[in-house]
């Protein structure tokens, strides 16, 4: 152990403040890659948020890239894309409503709406005012929680464009009407032999992507309204899949829901032509670190969207870069749907790599992971170790925090770099008071990931 602490003083590259105009260009060398996906140790850090908006402003700036895609649902983050992107339609930015419909308003709310993610899509706006429509950044939901919303978005768009579609479109989506204000309750049905609606489903998507020409004639400026519509009606197929398969195995349902998210962003690659197919991901560890080198994927056999985006992209493609905390506060529940407390966050257990980070003394730090950067020497001391990683979703139990928010990792091989705050505070939220909302059981474990 003593060598461990060491070897990774040695490696630990200090940060200044996240403030400091400095600080984003301390990740300038993992900016040559196609996908840089940034995570975080919990949904209420500020620093978490702030400090991968610094990043993400220097990657946009500096190196070219187009897309903000986030753990998000892709009717809410589009309301906020037309926002920031100039885009025609209902928009919205982070706290406000696009024509009656008002973004990010299921629990937990307070994981987009939020003063540090405020800040970035103002930023986001003031920078796509001034470069031309095809460098603006978009601003992209990976996520699969808005069934109902999606549902109503393909509806909408066929309304617009063929009114004969729009009504199949309802007739075959009828099917999952009675489930869409808590679809958890679809599939239970489905598992009881009740109700099934997945050919519908397929039949719609299907007949989409047959008249995509078609379709893109009505939307000659940037393709974007049908590549929204197609996202949607995805969306609705996956969801469905999604709600039955949660009854019959949390890994299916897990790797289901991280599938899901590397396809929308695979398909957002594909989207925006080259050079300005680059794409900055925002989600939690537990999504963006490599599964191969958790628990999840050693002991639970799940797979999430940074191992799907290392072996599709190629990993010579793709930059994890994972953040951390000792301790401080967190914005997070006790249970689901209930409301947002800030919380003070135990310290790091001593078998934790947060330990580890804590004991170097630095209060902010860079760890290069990467294979060719890395000592040797700390790389086998890594590998020698057993150690935990702590997981703090949207709901945190410090109570029962070993079983509920630690789980095996092997750092040096689940993340290209790590980023470190000593000790971090809670998210500035918009609200505190949570609306009701259908509890999934794939958002359960680690408690809200």
């Amino acid at each position: 152990m003593a060598q461990l602490q060491q070897l990774f003083n040695n490696a630990a590259q200090p940060l200044p403040a996240i403030k400091d105009q400095s600080f984003g260009s301390h990740f300038d060398s993992y900016a040559d890659k196609q996908v840089v996906l940034l995570g975080d140790g919990s949904h209420g850090t500020s620093e978490f948020y702030s400090a991968r908006a610094e990043i993400t402003k220097r990657l946009i700036e500096r190196h070219g890239y187009t897309m903000v895609a986030v753990e998000a649902d892709w009717p809410d983050a589009e309301t906020i894309d037309r926002y920031v992107r100039l885009r025609p339609g209902p928009k919205a930015h982070i706290g406000g409503v696009a024509k009656g419909y008002e973004p990010f308003k299921r629990f937990p709310t307070w994981m987009w709406r939020n003063r540090e993610m405020q800040d970035l899509v103002e930023w986001m706006r003031d920078w796509n005012r001034t470069v031309p429509p095809d460098r603006r950044a978009g601003f992209y939901g990976l996520d699969l929680y808005s069934m109902g919303t999606s549902i109503r978005a393909v509806i909408d768009y066929l309304d617009r464009i063929d009114p004969k579609a729009g009504k199949e479109a309802r007739r075959r989506y009828g099917c999952l009407e009675p489930w869409v204000d808590d679809p958890t309750t679809y599939g239970l049905a489905s598992l009881r032999g009740m109700e099934t609606c997945e050919s519908q489903v397929m039949e719609m998507l299907h007949d989409l992507l047959e008249r995509r020409l078609e379709y893109a004639q009505h939307d000659v400026r940037d393709g974007e309204e049908y590549h929204s519509g197609e996202q949607n009606a995805y969306l609705v197929r996956d969801a469905e899949k999604y709600y039955k398969a949660m009854y019959y195995s949390s890994a299916s349902s897990w790797t289901l829901r991280d599938t899901h998210m590397f396809d929308t962003l695979h398909r957002l690659l594909e989207h925006r032509p080259p050079p300005a197919n680059k794409a900055i991901v925002w989600a939690h560890n537990s999504h963006v670190g490599d599964a191969r080198y958790t628990s999840m994927g050693i002991r639970r056999n799940e797979v999430n969207i940074g191992q799907l985006c290392r072996e599709r992209l190629g990993r010579d493609n793709v930059a994890i870069l994972g953040c951390g905390t000792h301790t401080g506060t967190v914005a997070a529940a006790h249970e689901w749907d209930d409301d947002m407390e800030v919380m003070a966050v135990n310290p790091s257990r001593d078998d934790s790599w947060e330990m580890v980070a804590h004991d170097t003394g630095i209060p902010s730090f860079l760890l290069d992971l990467r294979r060719d950067r890395m000592d040797p020497a700390l790389r086998a001391a890594m590998a020698a170790e057993n150690r935990l990683e702590r997981f703090i979703g949207v709901i945190y139990r410090p109570d029962t925090e070993r079983i509920s928010h630690y789980s095996l990792s092997y750092l040096h091989n689940q993340f290209d770099g790590y980023v470190w705050f000593d000790r971090t505070q809670a998210v500035q939220p918009l609200e505190v008071l949570q609306p009701a909302t259908p509890l999934g059981k794939g958002e359960t474990y680690p408690f809200g990931l």
